[in-house]
């Protein structure tokens, strides 16, 4: 028997982004036209709109519906502005669908950014902490939703870049894997 992915669609919205506060229709509307089982291999299509991130590559993963749907909305995303999409595949697709201009980037290596001066920077993935380069990327105004995660939970951050610097907000608790090569560095503890 196929799976029902229409519908699955419309569970995830109604079960796993509105019940966790996420009231921005446009990201309802665009999450139940967007079909993930096309972003993850065929053989983990039943996975696509369950509560879990699913691996799309080795060591790359879809954020859970909850979590990228609150990145999203804390970004408060306006269309036409520019956006880069960090290992980030759905959220790209959603930001696209809303109407931002978006470029994907999904290299071996996520630190050296292709060009600056994006409105919004979001990462589908866990990093100890967002590397410089990703904050020198950010135009004046632009803001970089990403999980950070030292341990066996994370938190969603909001950073927003301002004349004067960089300001760093913490916004939810968040699971996700840690995207290969943001390992946090094992040290001495007593």
């Amino acid at each position: 028997m196929a799976a029902d992915f229409v519908a699955a669609r419309l569970n995830m919205v109604e079960s796993q982004v509105r019940t966790n506060d996420v009231t921005d229709v446009r990201l309802h509307d665009a999450m139940r036209a967007i079909p993930r089982e096309a972003l993850i291999p065929a053989d983990k299509g039943f996975q696509a709109y369950a509560d879990v991130d699913v691996e799309y590559a080795p060591g790359r993963y879809l954020l859970r519906p909850r979590e990228v749907s609150k990145l999203l909305q804390a970004a408060k995303p306006v269309e036409g502005e520019r956006a880069l999409a960090i290992a980030a595949p759905y959220a790209a697709t959603v930001l696209e669908t809303i109407g931002l201009d978006v470029t994907r980037f999904d290299a071996e290596e996520l630190k050296a950014l292709p060009g600056g001066d994006y409105d919004l920077i979001v990462v589908e993935g866990a990093v100890t902490r967002a590397p410089q380069t990703w904050l020198d990327a950010l135009a004046p105004g632009g803001r970089l939703l990403v999980i950070e995660r030292n341990g066996p939970t994370g938190q969603a951050v909001y950073y927003v870049r301002a004349d004067d610097g960089v300001g760093r907000r913490t916004l939810f608790d968040a699971m996700a894997p840690v995207l290969p090569g943001f390992e946090p560095k094992a040290g001495f503890a007593f």
